[in-house]
């Protein structure tokens, strides 16, 4: 059976009863050069487990198993069940465990299933699930790296750089804790159902620890999602809406000022080292 051929897809599907969920953003991938991608692309070797996200019935899975030391799935869908048992049924390192990634102890579930090993995810995510699900992959702090097919206006904004209209606070949060690269770019023609964006895949080499230190990792984001919230305004406009209970807009001015840093520039224009500059020094001053 060709996971990635659409007759195949089809009739695996009809023997099954199944029928694409648009409220699951259900989309398999059909053109067999992207999961050798993807799996070539996440570094995998026969020391390396892997967990993977949503794994459809099983395309991705597939050339996953093949490389990989062992593959632990999670997958929402219970219709999918009997579905992989059939696909994966002559890879005896495979696992599936049905459930919502969004509600799963990752750092737990890769510590029963792996063990100390090397782990890495691998996911073909569904759009309505991105931000938190990347979110979910690198809190864990269980991961080496994440690599993921996202909508390509995500991976823009995930690779984005300071000063330019993708940069956002999900750009800083990503890259707080990995360093992110692009892939390849998937059509939309490699799936069926067609989806109606195009798609990337992004690889997250996970850090080992920040890019720069900081006091206080709550309150360098805290600065971040204000800096954000209203991306016309200035800096300083920005951080006297949310520091207005703790502090004047003349001290945060003189503050910004001090960090060597203009008030008046915006917050999509600074870097991650600026922020940490802005967190440490607020926290100084006890703001």
């Amino acid at each position: 059976m060709d996971l990635c051929n659409i007759s195949d897809i089809r009739a695996l599907l009809g023997r099954h009863g199944f029928r694409f969920s648009k409220g699951l953003g259900q989309n398999f991938l059909c053109d067999p050069a992207v999961p050798r991608a993807i799996a070539e692309g996440a570094g995998i070797d026969k020391d390396t487990c892997v967990l993977e996200v949503g794994p459809g019935i099983g395309c991705l899975t597939e050339q996953l198993c093949v490389r990989a030391q062992k593959v632990v799935a999670v997958e929402l869908d219970t219709r999918l069940g009997p579905v992989l048992r059939e696909t994966m049924a002559g890879h005896g390192n495979f696992t599936l465990v049905q459930g919502d990634i969004l509600k799963t102890d990752i750092a737990a579930l890769c510590g029963r299933e792996f063990g100390a090993a090397r782990v890495v995810a691998c996911a073909n995510l569904p759009y309505y699930i991105t931000s938190p699900a990347i979110a979910a992959l690198l809190e864990s702090r269980r991961l080496d790296a994440a690599t993921v097919m996202v909508q390509r206006e995500v991976a823009r904004r995930i690779c984005a750089r300071p000063g330019t209209a993708d940069y956002g606070a999900f750009t800083v949060f990503v890259q707080w804790h990995a360093e992110p690269g692009i892939l390849l770019e998937v059509d939309r023609t490699s799936f069926v159902p067609s989806p109606n964006v195009d798609s990337s895949v992004v690889r997250l080499d996970i850090r080992p620890a920040p890019p720069v230190r900081v006091e206080d990792e709550a309150m360098f984001f805290r600065i971040v999602k204000a800096a954000f919230a209203q991306r016309r305004k200035t800096l300083l406009n920005c951080l006297s809406a949310a520091f207005s209970g703790s502090a004047g807009r003349d001290k945060l001015a003189e503050c910004v000022r001090a960090c060597g840093i203009d008030p008046g520039r915006r917050g999509e224009t600074l870097s991650i080292d600026e922020f940490a500059v802005l967190s440490n020094a607020f926290c100084k001053e006890k703001f």
